[in-house]
Parts: C-alpha cells; structure tokens; sequence
C-alpha cells in the first residue's frame, strides 16, 4: 500500500559528476522508470538515463513538406484550376512565382510543428508533478542534482533501492509522496 502512495525516491547530489556516476549506476541495476533534475545540462545525462532521441526532427520534417505541399497546391490550385486570370501573357502556370509562399509556409508550418512537437512529446505543460513536492526540489533550478527512482519500475522495493540510493552517497535520499 505505501509503493502505491509512493511517486519515488530522491536523491540529491552537489556536483553534475555524482548524479552523471548516480544515473549510470541506477540504470545498470536495471532501473529504467528514473528522471534526473538539473540547473543546466549535463553531457551525457540522457544517454545515462536511456534516452534514444527524439521524434521532433522528423516531425518538423513532415511538418515542412506538407507546409510545402500545401502552399504549391493552394497558389497552383488559385491560378490554374479556380481563377484562370491571364496576367501579362503569362502560362496559369507559373511556377517561379509559387516558390516565395511555397518556402514561407514551409517554415513556418516546420516551426509550428516543431513548437507543438516539443510540448507534446514532453508533456508540456505540466503545471504538477510529484516530484514538486519534495523537499529542497527548488534547488534542482539553482545549485543541487537530483535522481529519482520512480516506484512505477518493477525493480523498485522501497528497502532495496533506498539501500541502493544510499550506496551512491548522495547528500539526502527523500520520499517523494503522489
């Protein structure tokens, strides 16, 4: 019944290089449901954690062809097929003044799916999380490392892994409620 109230446990670290040593060592215990809070990025950090890539390249890659596409057939579709206007001697058409919209919804409509991209493979915005709870958790934005072992992970037994979290030294190990 506690795991079931339990979100995790936390460790907090002073230096990027004993949460970098913390993370590899959870995942080499076979911890895969664990995230880690930073002031700033730490080389190596997602690899440490399981991390693949992301999918945000190839969404603004569609997101940029079909803005594209879109934009060619909409200009093509106006000229060619609903408002036959023969300008100045010109073929309906005319491709080489389709290309300053085609290229301007390209990016915009990549940047757009970028930006929804982003928040949506992040789970933005998440105005609550557990982990906000904790206390100190302030300082993962200041100065402090923070590991967290989520007890969703069926490697996770609340003896086991706070004796596992104390191995690694960290300056406190908290129980972060749901």
């Amino acid at each position: 019944m506690e795991d079931y109230l339990l979100h995790g446990l936390m460790a907090e670290f002073q230096h990027p290089e004993e949460a970098l040593a913390a993370v590899r060592q959870a995942y080499e215990a076979g911890y895969r449901q664990m995230d880690a809070y930073t002031p700033f990025p730490v080389e190596g950090m997602g690899e440490a954690l399981g991390r693949k890539g992301t999918a945000v390249p190839l969404i603004v890659l569609i997101g940029g062809i079909v803005g594209g596409l879109g934009g060619y057939f909409m200009q093509w579709y106006a000229m060619v097929i609903d408002e036959r206007v023969n300008i100045g001697g010109r073929p309906f058409h005319s491709w080489p003044a389709f290309i300053p919209i085609t290229f301007e919804l390209t990016v915009l409509t990549a940047s757009l799916c970028a930006l929804v991209g982003l928040f949506a493979l992040n789970r933005l915005p998440q105005p609550y999380h557990p982990v906000f709870n904790a206390p100190d958790f302030y300082r993962a934005s200041q100065d402090r490392f923070f590991l967290c072992l989520e007890a969703a992970d069926p490697v996770f037994d609340l003896v086991r892994t706070r004796r596992f979290l104390e191995s690694l030294r960290p300056v406190k190990i908290v129980e972060v409620p749901k």
